[in-house]
């Protein structure tokens, strides 16, 4: 019995020894516009090492201060400029980023309905006005697409017609939910959660005036694990990158 106890707490030390890493939780928050690619990208990470990633996924803004606010969190994907701007502030500190991809902000419609012209400013005014219910994104929760609607309803002098008929979404994929069961006429979101929620409702981007690109980084600490290294490796690598734009994103150059 004395030799059974031994080999049994010495078997228990051995796996503590020979696998910390398969035991560490990696936990990623990620803007909605990602979502399907980072999936994979998971995916892909967990059949190749065993290691699962928990994902979280919110708008741009949420994600970050989820992030902020879990200590234990390991990875963060938002905008260039949300990044850049909390590690302005000290919010990110010694941290280090790599490139997905651009996502660029567009419009969306329930398939099989005609789709409205919007490729130039007038065009597009004329189909907000005729839309009888619109759902973009709540600006308040960091939504970046929903932002730069709001900006652009300002300068086409529409805002008050618009957002009497608007529904705020939580998030994009909300957006699309909207959309895809009627209940939005128009929809207005990322091409990429558009074209991951249902090719056929895709209407087209913004007007090139009002063209809206956005870069996604994923940040990371300096002294994060070996583990997770080797998952922003993944990220990056020419496989993960050609998928990309089967996901509406624009891959880095």
């Amino acid at each position: 019995m004395k030799m059974a106890a031994r080999l049994t707490m010495l078997a228990s030390a051995m796996l503590l020894t020979i696998a910390p890493s398969f035991a560490e939780g990696l936990t990623l928050y990620a803007a909605a516009g990602v979502k399907s690619p980072v999936e994979q990208m998971a995916q892909d990470f967990e059949q190749s090492t065993g290691q699962k990633i928990n994902l979280v996924f919110d708008t741009a803004g949420a994600a970050e201060q989820r992030f902020l606010a879990d200590s234990n969190a390991t990875f963060l994907v938002t905008t260039q400029i949300r990044i850049s701007a909390a590690e302005k502030s000290g919010k990110l500190k010694d941290g280090v980023t790599s490139v997905i991809g651009d996502t660029v902000g567009g419009f969306a419609a329930p398939p099989g309905r005609p789709k409205p012209d919007i490729s130039t400013p007038d065009k597009l005014k004329a189909a907000l006005l005729a839309a009888h219910h619109i759902a973009f994104s709540d600006p308040a929760r960091g939504a970046t697409v929903g932002a730069h609607f709001l900006k652009v309803i300002d300068a086409l002098g529409i805002r008050e017609q618009v957002l009497s008929k608007a529904t705020l979404a939580v998030d994009g994929v909300q957006t699309m939910r909207l959309v895809l069961d009627g209940k939005a006429d128009l929809g207005i979101t990322q091409l990429s959660e558009i074209m991951q929620a249902d090719p056929a409702a895709l209407v087209g981007p913004f007007p090139p005036e009002f063209d809206l690109a956005t870069t996604y980084l994923l940040w990371r600490r300096v002294d994060a694990s070996p583990i997770a290294n080797d998952f922003a490796k993944l990220i990056t690598s020419p496989a993960e990158r050609a998928r990309l734009s089967e996901h509406g994103l624009r891959p880095p150059n």
